[in-house]
C-alpha cells in the first residue's frame, strides 16, 4: 500500500508539472505573436500633393522597417530635387527610355516651317501665319542655358513625353554648352536668341546683325552642327532694318500669342496662373517662358499637368533647313570656347581633383 501511495503521489506530481509548462508554453506564444503583428507606425498622409507647394517629406517620416513575415510597406520617395545640382542624371534617364507616363501630355503633332523669306510667328507681332489649331500649344523658352533651371526644365518636359522650342542665348551657350548639348539630345528644337541679349533697337545695323551671327555661331560651336533656322528678338523689339536682314538670311522669326511675363514673378505659382488664365482666354498658342528664370522651373511639372487636364496639346515646331551660319562668326566664335583643338572632352572627364 505505501509503495502504491508513493507512485500515486509521484503522477500527480508530473501531471501538475505538465500542466504549469502547457500554461507557460502558451503565454509565451501568444507574446511573441502580439510583438510580430504590431503594426508599423503610420507615416504623414498629406506629405506629398504633386502641386508646387507640395511640403517636402520630413527626414523622420521614413517608415520603420518589417518584420521578415510582413509584406513590404510603401516606399516613400523623396520630392524631386529643385536645387539643380544633382537633377542632371535624372535627365539623362529619362532621355534614354520611351515614355513610361501612360498619361503624358505627349506631342500631337510636328510641324515643319519653310522660313525662306523670314516669315514671322506669333500674333503679338506678326498675323500673316495662323498655323495652330484650337487647343494647340507652342512651349517656348528663352535665355538659357542655365545651370539647375534648364536641367530642372528638361526633366519635366521628358516626365511628359512633350517637346519644346529653345532660344539660347550666346554667351550662355559658351559658358554651358554641355547642358545646351542635353536639350538637343532630348530632341527639342534650338533656335538663337542673340549673342548677349542687347536691345538690336538700340545698335547700329552692324552690331545688331553681329548680335544675330555670333548667337547663331555659339549654337553651332556647343552643338557641332547649326541649329534651327529660328529667331527670337530680345524684349520682342523688332527693329525693321533687322527684320528685313533677317529675310535676307531665311530666318524665321518667333514672337508670342502670350507673354507669361514669368521674369517678373517670384512665386511658382503665379506662373501657372499667368500661363493659364491668358491660354484660356485666347484657346491656343505660342508660349513665351524662360528657363532662365528659376520660378519657371519649379511651376513647370504643375503647368504641364494644367494643360493636360485642360485638353491642351502640344505642337513640336522644326525648321525645314537649319540655320546657314556665316564662317567668319564660326571662326571668331571659338575664341569664346576656349580655342579650337582635337579634344572636345568635357573638363570633369580631363581634371580631376586627387586632394584638398
Amino acid at each position: 500500500m505505501r509503495k502504491m501511495a508513493i507512485l500515486a503521489a509521484a503522477s500527480a506530481f508530473a501531471v501538475a508539472v505538465g500542466v504549469i509548462g502547457l500554461t507557460l508554453g502558451r503565454s509565451f506564444t501568444a507574446r511573441e505573436t502580439v510583438a510580430t503583428i504590431a503594426p508599423v507606425k503610420a507615416a504623414d498622409p498629406e506629405l506629398v500633393t504633386g502641386t508646387v507647394a507640395s511640403r517636402p517629406i520630413p527626414t523622420n517620416a521614413q517608415p520603420l522597417a518589417p518584420p521578415p513575415q510582413l509584406a513590404q510597406p510603401v516606399e516613400f520617395l523623396p520630392p524631386a530635387n529643385r536645387t539643380g545640382l544633382s537633377i542632371h542624371h535624372d535627365v539623362a534617364a529619362a532621355q534614354g527610355r520611351a515614355c513610361e507616363n501612360p498619361n503624358a501630355l505627349g506631342v500631337s503633332r510636328v510641324v515643319e516651317i519653310d522660313t525662306e523669306g523670314g516669315p514671322g510667328f506669333g500674333f503679338e507681332q506678326f498675323k500673316a501665319y495662323d498655323f495652330l489649331r484650337d487647343h494647340e500649344v507652342v512651349l517656348t523658352f528663352d535665355d538659357g542655358p542655365w545651370p539647375g533651371n534648364t536641367s530642372a526644365v528638361l526633366k519635366a518636359l521628358a516626365d511628359q513625353c512633350t517637346k519644346a522650342l529653345f532660344f539660347p542665348i550666346g554667351k550662355h551657350v559658351t559658358w554651358h554648352p554641355e547642358i545646351l548639348k542635353q536639350v538637343a539630345e532630348a530632341g527639342h528644337t534650338i533656335g538663337s536668341h542673340t549673342w548677349s541679349h542687347a536691345d538690336l533697337s538700340k545698335l547700329t545695323i552692324d552690331q545688331a546683325k553681329e548680335e544675330f551671327e555670333k548667337g547663331a555661331s555659339a549654337v553651332r560651336a556647343a552643338l557641332g552642327e547649326p541649329g534651327a533656322s529660328f529667331f527670337r528678338f530680345p524684349g520682342l523689339r523688332t527693329p525693321p532694318e533687322m527684320v528685313k536682314y533677317l529675310g535676307s538670311r531665311n530666318i524665321g522669326i518667333f514672337s508670342t500669342d502670350m507673354d507669361s511675363l514669368d521674369f517678373r514673378i517670384r512665386k511658382p505659382e503665379q506662373v501657372i496662373v499667368s500661363v493659364m488664365s491668358k491660354l484660356d482666354k485666347r484657346g491656343k498658342g505660342i508660349v513665351l517662358l524662360h528657363d532662365f528664370q528659376h520660378p519657371t522651373s519649379l511651376a513647370l511639372p504643375e503647368l504641364l499637368a494644367r494643360l493636360k487636364a485642360g485638353g491642351y496639346k502640344i505642337v513640336q515646331v522644326k525648321s525645314k533647313y537649319p540655320v546657314k551660319t556665316l564662317p567668319e562668326y564660326d571662326e571668331a566664335i571659338l575664341k569664346d570656347f576656349g580655342g579650337s583643338t582635337v579634344s572636345d572632352r568635357p573638363t570633369s572627364s580631363v581634371v580631376r581633383t586627387l586632394s584638398e
